[in-house]
């Protein structure tokens, strides 16, 4: 599966949004998602299989709890895919960032 059809859920990035914060169990991750999406336990533990087979997360086991953490490799294919656009926004953010800069001097004046 292509990194895009993997991102492409809005269920599978909260996910990540939420390992990026550090790792957490599939009991906690299950409920964030139940209460923001309103789907199954077994729906969560789909879209988690495929974070883990897309190489987008990882787990391990402590007892009975399912660990599991993001695995960076694949977003960092996705920056560099991405990288080849980034010239149409750095030119207007660095525009932008110029104008905030004369707005905060023009204030201080």
């Amino acid at each position: 599966m292509h990194a895009f059809d993997v991102l492409g859920d809005p269920v599978r990035r909260r996910i990540l949004e939420l390992l990026a914060g550090g790792e957490h169990t599939s009991g906690e991750i299950v409920t964030v998602i139940q209460r923001e999406f309103g789907i199954s336990q077994p729906a969560v533990s789909q879209h988690l299989k495929v974070l883990r087979e897309g190489g987008f997360a990882s787990v391990r086991s402590e007892g009975p709890r399912r660990i599991y953490v993001v695995d960076a490799a694949p977003l960092k294919q996705v920056d560099a895919w991405v990288e080849q656009f980034r010239g149409f926004w750095e030119v207007k953010l660095d525009a932008l960032a110029t104008e905030v800069a004369r707005g905060k001097r023009r204030r201080k004046s």
